[in-house]
């Protein structure tokens, strides 16, 4: 069993320093976090959203902005798509792959950001979630493990994180990004929150 341990700890180890390595990735990452700020300084709101143990990266994501992460602060304008009437009542009337746009074309404005999670980058709802944000004027941050030409023409920013054989290490890799992101933003906002205490 130790040895399942390992080479699972191994293999995550492995996966983290392939996007230390990864200039494109760190460079996209602070893009995000620039765009984030950029979003929050003029009042807009971040939209997140994704499937399974994405859909909960998304919501994390979210309630990390609203409440806190580290310390107390002010809360910022962050909601994960993710209220279980609307996605029953959408993907029932509607179809799947509408559960994201839906309600981005009901609370999403110009100059607000949707970040959107896929490992693999070809998830319909996903896809169908960054075009309609485009096309109401907001910025669109995707997290995937795979690099998707479809996405990639949709995207202000893209930030892929190959993470090995299966998703999970992927999504071990966007909670990383995500908890980055958060923490940037609050340095921008918070610095007191980042100072050194004595």
């Amino acid at each position: 069993m130790k040895q399942h341990i390992n080479a699972s700890l191994v293999e995550a180890q492995q996966s983290l320093n392939a996007l230390l390595a990864n200039p494109t990735a760190l460079d996209a990452i602070e893009q995000a976090g620039r765009l984030l700020i950029d979003v929050f300084e003029r009042k807009g709101r971040v939209y997140s959203c994704g499937n399974g143990g994405s859909m909960c990266d998304a919501m994390h994501f979210a309630e990390e902005l609203t409440g806190r992460y580290r310390l107390d602060r002010a809360a910022l304008g962050a909601t994960a798509i993710s209220d279980a009437g609307h996605l029953t009542c959408v993907g029932n009337d509607h179809g799947y792959e509408q559960v994201f746009s839906r309600y981005l074309e009901g609370h999403g404005r110009p100059g607000d950001c949707l970040l959107a999670l896929s490992t693999s980058g070809t998830s319909k709802n996903i896809i169908r979630a960054a075009q309609t944000a485009q096309s109401l004027g907001m910025s669109v941050i995707i997290l995937s493990g795979k690099q998707s030409e479809v996405l990639s023409a949709l995207v202000s920013v893209y930030i892929c994180t190959p993470g090995g054989t299966f998703a999970d290490r992927v999504q071990e890799l966007h909670i990383k990004v995500l908890h980055i992101l958060i923490e940037l933003v609050e340095r921008h906002f918070f610095p007191e929150n980042y100072a050194v205490k004595p």
